[in-house]
């Protein structure tokens, strides 16, 4: 339920280095008995830490994250009646966060305004009925805390000797504490969170502390993760520790050039005393940390790292008899958490961290298996609609938009509708209803996916391709330059009209799931008048694709562009393009997460196992064999020999290229829907490429679905399922025929892989 707002948005009216303290001092009323209830609505223009009584209220993080600030603002709700008292201190702790804070590559901030502020009101309500409210206005006192900077790219820099909790208790003397003023902004852009917020989710010590050649102390956490460290320290007043962040090592020293302009640096000035420090004003992408001015000889019981993302509920499972899949498996994992920071975005480490829409638009169906993300991708297809409704139907590049504040960047073009990126308003949607079956929730994204789909009709040329304009295409094909990752072999408008005849494939589907029966008709008429423009510009006899690469292939056999007998020969020029290609990958962002599905669907399942076991470079093997710890954004991020990609965009945890454990779970664990939230759903492990055995477990709406099977020596496949109750699975085996079954567990058998052969349950 929406809440609605007394209370003034206040901002200091000194800004106090970027982290002004707000308070409130205020007694209960009197006469009406007990309290019964209070509740704290907050949300900020920047971030903000709220306490009642010196007690945080909550152990949300970098609230009220990040959205498209012009239109939505997002506020949380708390149950702060156990923390009042008779005289209570209200406090509000700000930081630059998003919305003053630097966004992109050029350098710029405060996008949004140059003002922090804070906007809070407390609803207390007594025994009798009587109720109270307490909110932000002219009466607030603003003064200066512990933090003397903080960004989210740059870090957070603490000094404990200005540290004191005196500001939040009842009668307190303030000197230098200052008033704060009214900020005038529109009540309508509040809107409670749709999805779930930022929390700590855990911690990891070090697994080495050691000594660079340079000198450096260096400490490795063994993981790539997102989030700060954390530290009590004791040393003499005025030392300052500095911590620097980086995702891996270049000749045995921290490798920060991939950051680019983001300093990723804390530092931390001690008071004499014993001192903890958690810069919650920040987040860094790392998994080693140089430390300097420690006092004493640093170990590493002194550390720990703080594991941070978006307070997501773990939904799905995987692993196999191959240690390396399973890290690879274990890579995308991280991936997802590192960039699932209440926005998704494509890295978490430099200066960027954006909601770039391609690499969402790629990586849903993963990410909705392996984490309940409803709400999470809700909330950030919320913004999306905002900025689409107020750029004449146009999804840009990176939802929030800020790049259209910084003049857009000399090295793109202007704005447009685009392939995969754009299309991101329709393919997550349409994830979010396969993996959940909410009928609610894509009703309300229906609106911005008829209305990216009629724009880009409108930019089809006189062909009915999708063949003029920039297009990102295949974007990051391992063979083009890696100082521009925009040369492709694929052609542009074979990516794009192939990916629009998917979109109005999709945009149809949900039309027809809400009985919107004129735009069922009108979207699949265009689809199959872009299908026939496709086959007759694009399409040679034996299904030969214009471009003649991998990524082609994939798409019109997985997009269904094909017929019959072309769709079975582009399935085997692909396979044959693979086998030339040594099985190493040949794929950007387009076609890896189709290009093993091309494959096991055109009967190329060997050729898929080998493709996705391939260990030399570029392969999803190799940045596993380098000892990585998440899903690289380049083939090829660091080098065999152990240096970084000298391309100027190379991170170390981008998810995008993780799109393959769609096919892991749907193939190898055996799990994929038959209708959508799993209501009915398609059991088909597809044993290969040496495995002997494999096992997964997906939480549907309606309970859990679990796999595990094995191959003995014998050649006898072994599967037990578990079903829940109320879902109908069919079981469809290798050489054998389809079996229905109902909700419970099930035992089946087969011997080896004959033509047709009945399974024994």
């Amino acid at each position: 339920m929406t809440h609605t707002w007394s209370a003034d948005l206040i901002a200091p009216d000194q800004d106090f280095d970027g982290a002004p303290l707000l308070r409130k001092e205020f007694e209960l009323d009197t006469g009406h008995g007990a309290v019964t209830s209070a509740t704290l609505h907050v949300t900020a223009h920047g971030i903000v830490e709220p306490t009642v009584n010196g007690a945080l209220v909550s152990d949300e993080v970098l609230t009220p994250g990040w959205s498209s600030y012009e239109w939505r603002l997002r506020y949380r709700t708390y149950d702060v009646a156990d923390l009042l008292a008779e005289t209570s201190v209200l406090g509000l702790a700000l930081g630059n966060g998003w919305f003053r804070g630097r966004l992109g590559w050029s350098g710029k901030g405060a996008f949004y305004g140059s003002e922090l502020a804070a906007l809070a009101e407390l609803h207390v309500e007594f025994e009798d009925g009587h109720r109270q409210v307490v909110g932000t206005d002219g009466t607030w006192q603003a003064g200066p805390s512990s933090t003397l900077a903080n960004d989210l790219y740059d870090g957070q820099t603490v000094d404990a000797r200005r540290a004191s909790d005196g500001w939040t208790q009842a009668g307190a003397d303030l000197p230098g504490w200052v008033g704060v003023h009214p900020v005038d902004h529109d009540a309508r852009r509040l809107v409670p969170y749709l999805g779930p917020p930022v929390r700590r989710q855990e911690t990891l010590r070090p697994v080495r502390v050691w000594t660079s050649p340079s000198g450096a102390t260096l400490v490795d956490f063994g993981q790539n993760l997102v989030g700060w460290l954390r530290f009590t320290v004791r040393g003499e007043a005025g030392t300052e520790i500095t911590i620097r962040h980086a995702e891996v090592l270049e000749h045995d020293e921290l490798g920060t050039r991939p950051l680019r302009t983001a300093k990723a640096t804390d530092r931390f000035v001690l008071s004499g005393e014993v001192d903890t420090f958690e810069p919650t004003k920040t987040f860094h992408g790392f998994r080693y940390a140089e430390v300097t001015g420690w006092p004493g000889e640093l170990a590493a019981d002194d550390l720990e790292a703080v594991v941070v993302h978006s307070d997501l509920h773990r939904t799905g499972g995987f692993e196999c008899s191959d240690e390396m899949l399973n890290q690879l498996h274990r890579n995308v994992v991280w991936g997802l958490k590192g960039n699932f920071l209440d926005v998704p975005t494509d890295c978490p480490q430099r200066d960027e961290r954006l909601g770039w829409t391609g690499d969402i638009a790629a990586f849903a169906p993963t990410a909705a298996y392996l984490y309940d993300v409803s709400g999470f991708l809700s909330d950030w297809l919320a913004d999306v609609d905002l900025e689409q409704r107020h750029a004449d139907g146009m999804v840009p590049f990176v939802v929030p938009d800020v790049l259209k504040y910084d003049d857009h960047p000399s090295d793109f073009p202007e704005p447009e509708s685009t392939a995969i990126w754009s299309d991101a308003a329709v393919w997550v949607p349409w994830a979010l209803w396969q993996a959940y079956g909410d009928r609610e929730a894509l009703e309300r994204h229906y609106p911005a996916m008829t209305a990216h789909t009629r724009r880009v009709e409108g930019l089809l040329s006189d062909t009915g391709l999708w063949d003029t304009g920039f297009q990102f295409g295949d974007w990051l094909d391992p063979q083009a330059p890696p100082d521009d990752p925009i040369k492709a072999k694929a052609d542009n408008g074979v990516v794009a009209t192939a990916c629009y005849h998917r979109t109005l494939r999709q945009v149809a589907g949900a039309a027809e799931v809400l009985g919107n029966t004129e735009d069922v008709g009108y979207f699949s008429a265009l689809a199959d008048r872009v299908r026939g423009a496709f086959q007759k510009h694009y399409v040679a006899e034996g299904g030969r694709v214009q471009s003649d690469c991998a990524t082609v292939y994939a798409l019109a056999v997985e997009f269904g562009l094909l017929d019959e007998a072309d769709r079975q020969g582009a399935g085997d020029r692909l396979a044959e393009l693979v086998r030339e290609n040594g099985f190493r990958v040949s794929t950007g962002f387009a076609g890896t997460p189709f290009i093993t599905g091309a494959l096991s669907a055109t009967g190329h399942l060997d050729d898929a196992y080998r493709l996705l076991l391939e260990r030399e470079c570029p392969s999803w093997l190799y940045p596993v064999t380098m000892g990585a710890t998440t899903v690289w954004e380049r083939w090829d991020s660091m080098l065999p020999d152990g240096t970084i990609n000298p391309g100027e965009m190379t991170s170390f945890n981008h998810y995008a290229l993780g799109a393959v454990a769609d096919w892991m779970h749907q193939t190898i664990g055996g799990i994929a829907p038959l209708a959508p939230g799993y209501s009915r759903a398609l059991i088909a492990p597809r044993p290969g490429g040496g495995l002997s055995w494999a096992r997964a477990s997906l939480e549907t709406p309606h309970g859990t679905i679990a796999t595990d099977w094995s191959v003995s020596g014998e050649g006898l496949l072994s599967l037990r399922v578990e079903v829940p109750d109320g879902v109908d699975a069919v079981v469809r085996l290798p050489g054998a025929e389809d079996v229905e079954v109902a909700g419970g567990s099930h035992h089946f058998t087969t011997q080896g892989v004959p033509s047709t052969r009945r399974l024994v349950e």
